[in-house]
């Protein structure tokens, strides 16, 4: 997935610094501005155990699902509604799922409604966010995704399972160019094809993970780890307004929403580390109350916070 500040190009490089101070006792791993997961699926994927949070919800489901399960999903509550499932092997069935899922005929629901082309051409703003296709695809695949959850007919994990396989898949059909702060007046090539879901990877281990969707400096104090690496916003720019129709169709809460590109309330989820005068008091704070034998930080030569800051804070521990 595109992701402002993602670190998949540094993971070695990350995995090297830290192991050139680390000692050869530490276990478990937090990655508590998690975003995508990526710096904690690299870990995981290491034999640490991860306890990882993001205050965005939408990035609490990814990192719920690739950190959090770490078992086979049998789907066996599906067998009557997908007979497919029954004679499958287990590892085949998160694809035979997907691809129910992807048949589905599309729905007219919220996504369509409010942010594909028909949906809104009798409204004051017109939005082309995704294919009028897609739009449709995305409501009737979530839709049926919570049905399910309602019925009891899918587990927690079978449910995140999903719910972030349709975010990742749905960012590839996506008519922006980038992020969700604005979109294309025309579709783009791949915003024309048809969605079809594409199951996002499981990673099977017998560790206990723990995943949390919190404010970090509410949260720092409440886990412990060896190793703490924190990659925090570096700018003014907020992810709530960047990512907001990821955050909408991870929720499918039918939010109230506004401006031309149909935003979210986000008050809730505004970072203090996008705030020049907070960001300081924010990072001092944190710093203070984690609990880890080793803190790393990942940061800009242009953020908000100087070299000389965040010296003048980690010399605190």
């Amino acid at each position: 997935m595109n992701y402002i500040g993602s670190k998949l190009s540094l993971l070695e490089f990350l995995d090297k610094s830290i192991n050139k101070v680390v000692d050869k006792n530490c276990n478990t791993f937090c990655d508590l501005f998690a975003g995508t997961g990526v710096v904690g699926i690299y870990f995981k994927k290491k034999g640490y155990r991860i306890i990882a949070n993001d205050i965005q919800y939408y990035s609490y489901v990814l990192n719920r699902h690739y950190i959090g399960n770490h078992k086979e999903l049998t789907f066996s509550k599906l067998l009557t509604e997908i007979p497919r499932l029954k004679k499958a092997k287990i590892r085949n069935r998160k694809k035979i799922v997907c691809d129910y899922l992807s048949s589905l005929k599309g729905k007219k629901g919220f996504i369509y409604n409010n942010y594909c082309l028909s949906g809104t051409r009798d409204k004051e703003i017109q939005r082309q966010y995704f294919s009028d296709e897609n739009g449709m695809k995305c409501d009737a695949i979530r839709q049926k995704i919570e049905d399910w959850k309602k019925e009891n007919l899918i587990s927690n994990d079978e449910y995140y399972f999903l719910i972030a396989t349709l975010i990742e898949t749905i960012d590839k059909y996506a008519n922006t160019a980038s992020v969700y702060g604005a979109f294309l007046k025309k579709l783009k090539k791949t915003a024309q094809n048809s969605l079809v879901l594409k199951p996002v990877e499981l990673i099977i281990n017998d560790k206990d993970h723990k995943v949390f969707n919190d404010d970090i400096n509410n949260i720092v104090e409440k886990v412990s780890g060896d190793i703490l690496y924190l990659d925090p916003p570096y700018n003014h720019r907020q992810y709530a307004t960047n990512y907001h129709l990821l955050e909408t169709i991870a929720k499918y809460d039918n939010p109230k929403i506004y401006g031309k590109t149909g935003l979210r309330d986000y008050k809730n989820q505004k970072s203090l580390y996008c705030s020049r005068t907070q960001v300081k008091n924010a990072f001092k704070d944190l710093i203070l109350k984690a609990k880890a034998k080793y803190i790393f930080l990942s940061y800009n030569n242009e953020g908000l916070m100087t070299l000389d800051d965040i010296r003048e804070i980690m010399s605190l521990r």
